[in-house]
């Protein structure tokens, strides 16, 4: 178990290093020049179109539907688990940079909407198919099909073991393991050295059979669960943090200035500045895309199936996922 800790930790520290963090902050920068800042010129007529399906689009589920689907897996976990793990591993300062990457990341967003629109494609069950490996092939050429199947494959891999499945199944079992059984008396089996309780295995069970009910249903169920979960997620999300705002109001200013400070290493020794500011960056970076998905590419996968003839209206629908 160890070992794998350690091969995870090499992994993620050379995946989520001074390359890739200098990469999506230099792509976001990048479009939101060449859209000459897009996301914040148009926000306003961004949430109105989430809000006002197109009447005449052609596709599967509405564009509120399809938003509803991508942010079904970052509201809540992704913004209480990232947040947290943020500050822990990368200290307040890291709040900054999510927010830093967040911001250039609407405008990463907004093109990943578009593309899914303009280059998805019908299959011959009349299925709306589109996402990143779709306009790879169809908007570079046939040539750069290879780099399709290898988005596929590392976009699956991060289903699956990133934000996907583990980080939400083990949030949601964690939490209620504290609740039921803070003491973990109750072992129900061990694997790999691994203590799992009977709240941990019963939980799972029920989070396993309700995802299977909504899955099974296709696109169009995951949708229609969506448009009445998630908005309700991202209300009561809201007002928890609006209520915990109000009875800490007095400690957000010195908060402010601690999340300021930390950012650029301020609070560091001088040797060490540089190195707590690069922390800081890489954390909040690296969380602030499992928050809200901005290059990710899982998103345009459900806006591709979108019912919308414009693709420029998607992309601000999409769009609108990060800012939320």
């Amino acid at each position: 178990m160890e070992k794998l800790t350690e091969f995870v930790t090499m992994v993620d520290g050379w995946v989520w290093g001074i390359p890739l963090i200098a990469l999506i902050l230099l792509c976001g920068i990048w479009l939101t020049m060449r859209l000459r800042g897009l996301q914040l010129r148009h926000l306003g007529k961004a949430l109105k179109f989430m809000v006002k399906n197109e009447e005449s689009g052609e596709g599967e589920v509405t564009s509120f539907g399809a938003l509803c689907t991508a942010l079904s897996a970052t509201i809540g976990t992704g913004n209480i688990v990232g947040v947290a793990t943020a500050i822990a591993a990368g200290g307040p300062g890291a709040l900054l940079w999510m927010e830093v990457a967040a911001l250039f990341g609407m405008a990463t967003k907004y093109s990943e909407g578009f593309l899914a629109i303009k280059y998805r494609t019908i299959d011959k069950n009349g299925h709306y198919l589109g996402g990143p490996f779709y306009y790879i092939e169809n908007g570079m050429g046939s040539r750069w099909k290879w780099l399709a199947k290898l988005f596929a494959l590392f976009g699956m891999l991060a289903g699956l073991l990133g934000i996907g499945t583990i980080t939400q199944i083990n949030g949601i079992t964690s939490a209620a393991n504290n609740f039921f059984d803070p003491d973990k008396s109750g072992i129900a089996f061990t694997l790999f050295e691994q203590d799992y309780t009977w709240t941990t295995v019963i939980m799972g069970l029920l989070i396993t059979a309700c995802a299977a009910l909504v899955i099974i249903g296709g696109l169009k169920r995951i949708s229609q669960i969506s448009q009445i979960v998630v908005p309700f997620m991202a209300v009561a999300y809201v007002l928890c943090c609006l209520i915990l705002m109000v009875c800490n109001a007095k400690a957000i200013p010195a908060a402010v200035v601690e999340i300021v400070r930390s950012a650029f290493g301020m609070d560091a020794v001088a040797g060490g500045a540089l190195g707590a500011m690069m922390v800081a960056m890489q954390k909040g970076i690296a969380r602030g895309i499992f928050s809200n998905e901005a290059g990710l590419g899982s998103a345009p996968i459900a806006a591709a199936a979108a019912k919308t003839k414009e693709p420029v209206r998607q992309g601000l629908v999409t769009m609108t996922g990060t800012f939320i």
